[in-house]
């Protein structure tokens, strides 16, 4: 092989591994391996395939100076965290629905993919201390210290299907 093939294929592979990536990134979908149970109680065991969502940090905001604060709003700042839910389908034989083994069906849970969103609590404290005031030859005057969490978030639209065949 030549040095320009050698070129060649290595951009190659790079490509592919960046097209790749982003959509790797989403969840990795995962199928739970119940056939040895299946095998020694020998009953039909169910069939379950889900995703494991892979978090995605994001940048944490940037606190915010306020005049007359000697601290910024918030100390910590909250940080966003995204996962993608991957889809979700559970399926179970259901032998002798209504007694007779021709109404032999299977029935399913599923979840389709979904993505939340959270934000992690922040903090908030005030020092005891005003400003220096010129009036008091710069010393600070005392104020009521403060301390406080900003609120949690989590969003998402979960939902769930239920069949029967």
């Amino acid at each position: 092989m030549t040095a320009r093939g050698s070129i060649a294929a290595l951009l190659t592979c790079m490509a592919a591994a960046g097209a790749a990536g982003p959509a790797m990134a989403d969840g990795v979908p995962v199928g739970v391996p119940l056939e040895a149970v299946e095998t020694t109680l020998g009953v039909d065991t169910p069939r379950v395939a889900t995703g494991v969502p892979v978090p995605v940090v994001g940048a944490p905001e940037a606190p915010r100076h306020h005049t007359g604060d000697l601290l910024p709003t918030p100390l910590i700042p909250a940080v966003p965290i995204a996962a993608d839910l991957g889809s979700t389908r559970i399926t179970s034989p259901v032998p002798n629905l209504l007694g007779r083994p021709e109404t032999d069906g299977e029935g399913s849970v599923g979840a389709p993919a979904t993505t939340v969103r959270t934000r992690t609590p922040g903090l908030v404290l005030g020092v005891p201390l005003a400003m220096p005031d010129g009036s008091r030859l710069g010393l600070p005057g005392l104020t009521a210290p403060k301390l406080g969490l900003t609120a949690p978030e989590l969003t998402g639209t979960p939902s769930a299907l239920l069949g029967l065949r």
